[in-house]
Order: C-alpha cells, then sequence, then structure tokens
C-alpha cells in the first residue's frame, strides 16, 4: 500500500495562514473588499438569465433572455441546413474510403433521406403568417414575409441538393456543396443567393432578438455601468465555448449596452461558477438567485483584490492589460485570424463568412455567437429599433421561389 504523502504541518500551517482558509488573511482582503463594493451594482450573467443585484441587500431583479427566446429552433433548424449537407458529405466520403459504399452499408443515405423529408415538411409548414402570428418576435416584426421567402428558399436549394445526391451519389462532394449550395456559382446557373448568406441572415436575427430584450432590460434598469461587478457564471453553449469576453455572445452585448462606461478589468468569466435554476417568469421567484448573491460578491471581490495588489508590489513593471475586444479588420490577404473579424459593414462578405469559419473552427467560440456582437452595437447605435438596422443575407436578397 502506497504510504499518504507526508506534510510538514508547521509549514502547512503558514501556507494556510495566508491562503486556503476562510480565516487566512487573504480571505480577510477580499472580505473587506466586498464589504467595500456591497454596495455597487452587480450583474451576473448565466447561460440562461441575467440577474441584476442592486447592492445595499435588495433583491435580484431576473430577465430570462435564453428560455424567452421565440423563434430560435426554428431559425437554428435553417441555419443547420449548411452544416448538414456538409456533414453528408464527409460521411460519404468516409464510407467510400473504407468500403462500405459499395456494399450499401453507408449511412448517409439513411440520412440524407431523413433529412429531405423534414426539409419538405419545414417548408410546408413556414409561412408570413406563422412567423407574424404565432411565433410573434417582437424585433421581427415587419419582416416575416422575407424570413418566410427565405426559410422556402432554403428548403427547396436544400431538397433539389439532396435528392440530386441520392440519384447520384459521385456529385454528394464538398466541392459540390460549396459550389452548387454554399458559395456559388451553381453548375446550373441558379443559385441568387448562396446559402452563406442565409447562415449570416438567421444568426443575425436570433441575435438581433436577444440582443434587442437585453438592451431594453439593461437600459431600464439604469446600470451605474462605472461601478458595475460583472460576472459571467457557468457554461454557455459547448463546454469549450465562450470562456473569454471576444467569444461570449451575451458578453458583446453587455459591453455594447455599457457604451464604453464598463472597463474590461471588472468583467469576469467564471466557467466553474455556481448558476441558479433558469428563472421561472410565472412563479417569478428568484430566492435560488438571491441566495447565491453573497458567493457571487465574493468571488469577485476575491479576484479583484489579488489583481489589485499587483499594482503597489509590482509599481514601476509593465501592467497587465486585457487584451483588446475590438475586433481586426482583414481583407483579400488575409491568411487566418485569431477571433471573429471586424465588420465594415453588412456588405462585407469576406469577413461575414470568414467569422462563420472561425466560430465551427475555434472550440472557444459560441457557434450562434457569429454575428450577435455586430447586430448588438447596431442596435445600440440606432436606439435599439430593429427596423432601422440591416440584417445581412436577408435585407435586399433576392429570394425567388425555386423551381423543384
Amino acid at each position: 500500500m502506497r504510504p499518504a504523502t507526508f506534510e510538514s504541518p508547521e509549514l502547512v500551517d503558514l501556507f494556510t495562514t495566508y491562503t486556503a482558509s476562510p480565516d487566512s488573511i487573504g480571505a480577510h482582503l477580499a472580505q473587506a473588499t466586498a464589504r467595500e463594493t456591497e454596495h455597487d451594482p452587480l450583474l451576473v450573467v448565466t447561460g440562461t438569465d441575467l440577474a441584476l443585484y442592486p447592492g445595499g441587500d435588495a433583491g435580484p431583479v431576473i430577465e430570462p433572455y435564453r428560455l424567452a427566446s421565440r423563434g430560435f429552433k426554428e431559425l437554428a433548424g435553417i441555419s443547420h441546413l449548411g452544416p448538414a449537407l456538409a456533414t453528408l458529405a464527409r460521411l460519404r466520403e468516409l464510407a467510400a474510403r473504407d468500403g462500405r459504399e459499395s456494399s450499401g452499408d453507408d449511412g448517409w443515405r439513411a440520412d440524407a433521406a431523413r433529412l429531405l423529408a423534414a426539409a419538405k415538411a419545414a417548408r410546408a409548414a413556414s409561412s408570413a403568417p406563422l412567423w407574424r402570428d404565432q411565433i410573434a418576435v417582437r424585433a421581427f416584426a415587419g419582416r416575416e414575409e422575407r424570413i418566410a421567402a427565405m426559410i422556402d428558399y432554403s428548403c427547396l436549394l436544400t431538397e433539389r441538393f439532396l435528392q440530386r445526391a441520392l440519384d447520384d451519389p459521385d456529385y454528394l462532394t464538398m466541392a459540390a456543396v460549396r459550389r452548387d449550395y454554399l458559395e456559388g456559382p451553381a453548375s446550373h446557373g441558379d443559385l441568387p443567393v448562396p446559402f452563406n448568406k442565409v447562415m449570416i441572415a438567421t444568426f443575425y436575427l436570433t441575435g438581433m432578438d436577444i440582443a434587442h430584450r437585453v438592451i431594453a432590460w439593461l437600459d431600464a434598469a439604469g446600470v451605474d455601468w462605472a461601478r458595475a461587478m460583472v460576472i459571467f457564471a457557468g457554461q454557455s453553449g459547448r463546454p469549450t465555448a465562450g470562456v473569454t469576453q471576444e467569444s461570449h455572445s451575451i458578453a458583446g452585448v453587455v459591453r455594447a449596452v455599457s457604451r464604453g462606461r464598463l472597463a474590461p478589468e471588472r468583467v469576469f468569466i467564471a466557467p466553474h461558477a455556481p448558476v441558479f435554476p433558469p428563472y421561472d417568469p410565472v412563479t417569478k421567484d428568484s430566492s435560488a438567485a438571491r441566495a447565491l448573491e453573497a458567493g457571487y460578491r465574493g468571488l469577485w471581490a476575491g479576484l479583484r483584490a489579488t489583481s489589485g495588489l499587483a499594482a503597489g508590489m509590482f509599481e514601476g513593471y509593465p501592467r497587465f492589460a486585457a487584451p483588446p475586444a475590438e475586433p481586426v479588420l482583414i481583407g483579400p490577404g488575409t491568411t487566418s485570424v485569431h477571433a471573429k473579424p471586424a465588420l465594415k459593414g453588412p456588405g462585407d462578405w469576406l469577413a461575414l463568412v470568414t467569422r462563420l469559419r472561425v466560430v465551427m473552427e475555434d472550440p472557444t467560440q459560441l457557434l450562434s455567437g457569429a454575428v450577435t456582437d455586430y447586430a448588438s452595437s447596431e442596435l445600440v447605435a440606432h436606439a435599439n429599433d430593429p427596423s432601422a438596422v440591416t440584417v445581412p443575407g436577408l435585407d435586399g436578397e433576392p429570394y425567388p421561389r425555386l423551381i423543384q
């Protein structure tokens, strides 16, 4: 049996005198910092809700931004058509490489047929009245006809591609997906709107809806951003995503609505912090969120307290500055980027499609966050009026009814 690791009681006591103990010197500093900021507003953002703790023992006010989304899954189903066709092409390539395609055990055919049936059913169900009267997203008002036309076009384009692939398996290649679906020009000369534009439009619409509601709520709350303490708590999206301010889509919304008044060093991403259950606007029970306030304030204060020591201890040495959240512009000669690039406007398709690649290729990104930051900044610049902004890939695009 392996002996237990020996520890010197005296040296361990020296260790716990400063840290790793609720009565340590470091804990006392965190507690003092927490007392100093107990009246400051604290904004905690989870994967489903925003909770604003005003300070001074006032209870939290909660906005359920994620579960209150309408039309999110419906639009996501459309945006997923691009990756779905690319996945089928990859599955067919693997089946051919393994020799399973010639034996009939290729798998992709059943998936393609299922997707074909789902696309037909979705096209039949979608209509302008559905989007206007039933899904009824406030931020989409006035665009329901265009959304329905985009969905009709997208499903028909997908059906046409899938039927050709089922009739001629050799057609199903990644090159064909790019040429006849994602980018163009299609071999038949009929691709009036490349599907890359559809993916941007659907991501923008969902991001615009969330941003519109969050901006309205935070503006109405009157947050003192210069004093605000902000924590993004728990997991957001896939397990590796949203761990930086640049890759966290709601961080982009908060940054935009603060209008430059929120200092980056007052924001912490805490993926391992506890989170309260999704807020139920019917019961309006905020007790679980309220119970976590002291822990959240202690977490924020402890991190700030330790960071604040450095300036006094190492005066005269270069200070740490958080990386700028502002994205960089790219051009035709750009071969790689480390984050989502900046956009020159709604017609900057090099940067827009590059963002699609970034959110798929970089595991730290949120797939749905391709353009949420851009939608947020556009809404802030236009008094949070969705009708005043341009939805790239939707507004001004010629969505015809394709012939099957």
